[in-house]
Parts: structure tokens; C-alpha cells; sequence
């Protein structure tokens, strides 16, 4: 965020039933979430922006991408385009985080405050999680402990997702993944024919969230990317 904040103004996002933001009151679908962001960015005054998203995050990008209101996208290791084995395989894991850290729950708060602790807390998302801040250990307590939508997003906004309309995007997007992404698998690749134009960037000794393992690298795909949107623009 901060390395962001250098070169952009930044609107980070708490997806309904995350963080500080309440439950989606219908079924949340990628459909349903990016109707949500769409209402959020139509409250802020803005139209087209530059998207970042993580995993999930990285799909609802695409979408918004689809929707004409993104000039520009990176999407980290999305999701979307599992084979049935690898949903089966992605639920299992997600399920198991959400179990073990509700119940590790009151263990969060001081596991965070040592090395150790942080990292059994974050291994499986970070390919290095004993460099994990404490913040960064702290969010696991309100994207899986705590989560109040998380089991109706894991199936109605990953498992059972499919995209359409991608060949719609025209706007330049990044896709990119750790090289040590044990949740994603090779779904990342799979964009890249589906969307014109689209390019694709392994990123060395980083796992699942490679915003925590190398944010510089991500600040400056961002920078990259958003430097392309001018010659989408109409």
C-alpha cells in the first residue's frame, strides 16, 4: 500500500463479509461482488481505474476488466479457470485454513508477535512466511477466522465460478503468479489466450500472495501496466 500510494491514489477494498465490510445479503457470486464494486467506485465519482487483485481479488479485476471499468489490470494468480480436480484440490485448502484458524483463533494475536508464530500462520501463502509482518499475520483472523461470508464465497464465488466474456476485454492486462503458488496451480496461464493482448510474468521465490513476497515487483507491474493503458485508450 504505501509503495503504491507513491505513484497512485489508492481505494483498497474489504470484500463483503472480509475485514470491516458486511456479508453479502444475496448469494455472492463474481457476478453479485463486482455489482458491489462497480457501486462502490459510482459512489467515489470514478468510471475506469487501475485494478490490482489477489487470487479472488484477481478474478473480480478481470471482471470489472469485462465490464469496462478498468484501464488497466494485474491480476495475481486469479481464479476462474480450475479443472474440477483443482477446485476439489483449492477447496480442500481453503476449507482447512478456515477450520484451523477458527480454531487457533485466540492464538492469532500472539502468534503474530513472534517469528515462529507468524510463520505457521501465513505458510501456504507466502513463499518465504517467516519474513510475514505482524499486520500481515493479523489478517488471517479477518480473512479466515473471522470471515462472515466466507463459506457462500468460497462456493458461489470460486469453486463454482466460470468466466465469459473475456475476449470483450480491451484494455491492457498482467497476469502473474509465484513460481511456488501451491494454490492456484496453472489456472493463471490459462487467461492468456482468452484475452487479447494479455501478458504473463512468473515471479521467482513467491507463493501464493506475491504481493507480501516481493511488493516491488508488483508496484512496478502495476506501473507498467497502467503505462500501457494509454494505447487502449478510445
Amino acid at each position: 500500500m504505501p509503495r503504491l500510494a507513491e505513484h497512485f491514489d489508492v481505494l483498497n477494498v474489504d470484500l463483503p463479509g472480509h475485514g470491516s465490510s458486511p456479508k453479502h445479503s444475496g448469494r455472492p457470486t463474481i457476478g453479485a461482488l463486482t455489482d458491489t464494486l462497480e457501486a462502490d467506485l459510482d459512489a467515489h465519482g470514478l468510471d475506469r481505474v487501475h485494478v490490482l487483485g489477489n487470487s479472488l481479488g484477481g478474478r473480480l479485476a478481470i471482471e470489472l476488466a469485462v465490464r469496462d471499468r478498468a484501464l488497466s489490470v494485474v491480476a495475481l494468480s486469479p481464479s476462474g479457470l480450475g479443472l474440477p480436480p483443482e477446485r476439489a484440490y483449492q477447496g480442500a485448502l481453503m476449507t482447512t485454513a478456515r477450520l484451523l484458524n477458527k480454531a487457533r483463533r485466540p492464538l492469532i494475536e500472539p502468534m503474530s508477535r513472534n517469528v515462529l508464530g507468524r510463520t505457521a500462520l501465513t505458510t501456504g501463502l507466502r513463499a518465504k512466511p517467516w519474513k510475514t509482518t505482524r499486520a500481515e499475520a493479523l489478517a488471517v483472523k479477518g480473512g479466515f477466522a473471522d470471515s462472515a461470508g466466507f463459506w457462500s464465497m468460497l462456493w458461489d464465488a470460486i469453486l463454482t465460478d466460470v468466466p465469459t466474456g473475456l475476449d470483450r476485454i480491451d484494455s491492457p492486462v498482467t497476469l502473474a503468479q509465484g513460481v511456488l503458488d501451491t494454490v492456484a496451480s496453472a489456472q493463471t496461464v490459462r487467461y492468456v489466450p482468452l484475452i487479447p493482448g494479455t501478458r504473463f510474468v512468473p515471479l521467482p521465490w513467491a507463493g501464493h500472495a506475491p504481493q507480501s513476497d516481493c511488493p516491488e515487483a508488483i508496484v512496478d507491474l502495476v506501473r507498467r501496466t497502467a503505462a500501457r493503458a494509454t494505447v487502449y485508450c478510445r
